[in-house]
């Protein structure tokens, strides 16, 4: 094993962008234990004042803005536009966790006896390991560690080896912003920093992020060596669903976006387009023909539509799966090939790639591509779309185009998954709500929204009897067995 971690920019491999030490088990044991210790005096602090701690990184990455969306275009290959929307969703869920400083952590309800107050209340669980991917290197990190701090926790974060720098310079806001430095730990490495994370006896839950074979050798080790909390959010296979009816230029600016914003690289990339064959071939020409003007490029050039995939094995994979969905009988409208850019030595470019004649039962039509690679599905109608929607392990994110207001209601509730999209692409979460999906996509938490807080802390029931009497619930409030109704 390495023992460094080096993270190279995308579109230039040649340019290292950071070296880090690789932690090893010792590391990771002392990282746990200064998180544990910062913990006990943090979740001492009245929660408004955590919240203003939690203001102040939203206001120190806006200020850092411009400079850390350059990092993430460097480190993650994200064009510009959609690197300072990554920042940008940071300084949102900085705002908005900061509001919940001041909100409820519970809730009062009425008890069956008199003079009895009943609540409930949040309180941490103690260290949170958090392991992030490189794709959303400073979005995905703030989506756990802002509700982390506001619960009271300490944690420690596993970065991407793809994204390191991304993630030091983010634990760096924190620090700066008031954080205690104790209280978030950043260790790098590869799966082994990983494993021995998630298995430390002093860590009390693991947010993960990434793959779902990876999730379920996370949750299987954490939950061997636990108790511990634990929260996934894995794959996606994402479908657009077209009617006869949509309006097709939305249609075809979504297809575009959700299918090739961040090479089709994110975990709610829209990786299937099923369409009413009444439109199918119109709609193909106009999506191929726009995918075909897409310049491939520099991230860090404004005139760039697509950057690199993160590295070489990323592309070979993406190219072996376009290839066996040729030889599965697909046809490409536009791409299926690797692409040489010139002011970019060495970088691995896919074209954006419409692949037709897609049947259902392709693979391509049910794995995760995680690539610039948009599969072609035709349906006849309602019923058969949603069918096909529905036909996959995964259940992240979903849409339809249609201006029949009572078939896109119902398909928002027949539909399987955590995210239901009504004219616009399957991208595009806002922090406010709930993040994530339902069967292998992940585990039934949900980052972000007023519900990001549940994973990382506790819920206590409190029972309040001021009544100076023995009062046994369920038994004096009712009659005794055999007496006169």
């Amino acid at each position: 094993m390495p023992n460094e971690v080096v993270s190279v920019n995308p579109a230039h491999p040649a340019e290292v962008v950071a070296r880090y030490p690789v932690a090893s088990t010792v590391d990771v044991d002392a990282a746990v234990t200064g998180a544990s210790l910062a913990q006990r005096a943090w979740a001492e602090v009245p929660i408004p004042a955590r919240a203003e701690v939690i203001a102040r990184v939203g206001d120190l990455l806006a200020e850092r803005k411009a400079e850390i969306s350059t990092l993430v275009s460097r480190e993650a290959g994200k064009v510009l536009a959609e690197a300072a929307g990554d920042v940008q969703e940071a300084i949102d869920m900085a705002a908005f966790v900061a509001g919940q400083g001041r909100g409820p952590f519970g809730e009062t309800v009425p008890c069956e006896m008199p003079d009895k107050l009943a609540f409930t209340t949040r309180h941490p669980v103690g260290v949170v390991a958090m392991i992030t991917p490189w794709n959303f290197p400073i979005a995905i990190p703030s989506w756990k560690t802002l509700p982390a701090l506001l619960a009271g926790n300490g944690m420690v974060l596993k970065p991407s080896e793809h994204a390191p720098a991304c993630c030091a310079a983010y634990a760096g806001v924190l620090r700066e912003a008031g954080v205690p430095a104790e209280l978030v730990q950043v260790v790098h490495g590869f799966a082994e920093a990983g494993a021995a994370l998630t298995v430390h006896p002093g860590v009390r839950a693991v947010s993960f992020t990434g793959s779902v074979p990876t999730g379920r050798v996370v949750a299987a080790a954490a939950m061997e060596h636990g108790p511990k909390l634990v929260s996934l959010e894995l794959g996606g296979k994402n479908a657009m669903v077209v009617l006869a009816d949509a309006d097709l230029d939305l249609v075809v600016d979504g297809a575009l976006f959700g299918a090739f914003g961040t090479s089709g690289q994110r975990c709610t990339s829209t990786s299937r387009l099923i369409v009413h064959r009444a439109i199918r071939d119109e709609l193909v020409a106009r999506v191929a023909a726009r995918a075909e003007k897409l310049v491939l490029g520099d991230p860090t050039d404004p005139a760039t539509d697509v950057g690199p995939v993160i590295d070489e094995r990323a592309l070979s994979r993406i190219d072996a799966m376009v290839r066996a969905a040729v030889d599965e009988g697909a046809r490409p409208a536009a791409g299926g090939r690797i692409v040489q850019v010139d002011s970019c030595d060495g970088a691995a470019f896919y074209a954006p790639t419409i692949l037709t004649d897609v049947r259902r039962d392709h693979r391509v039509a049910r794995e995760e591509v995680f690539g610039p690679v948009l599969a072609v599905i035709d349906v006849d109608g309602f019923d058969d779309a949603i069918d096909v929607v529905n036909d996959t392990e995964y259940g992240l994110s979903a849409a339809i185009y249609t201006r029949d207001v009572n078939l896109a209601m119902r398909a928002t509730q027949r539909i399987d998954t955590g995210i239901v999209y009504v004219n616009a692409p399957t991208i595009g979460a806002e922090i406010q709500l709930p993040f994530g999906g339902t069967k292998h996509t992940g585990n039934g938490y949900r980052e972000a929204g007023r519900r990001g807080l549940e994973q990382f802390s506790e819920t206590k029931t409190v029972y309040v009897d001021y009544s100076g009497r023995l009062q046994r619930a369920q038994i004096d409030n009712r009659p005794p067995i055999g007496s006169e109704p």
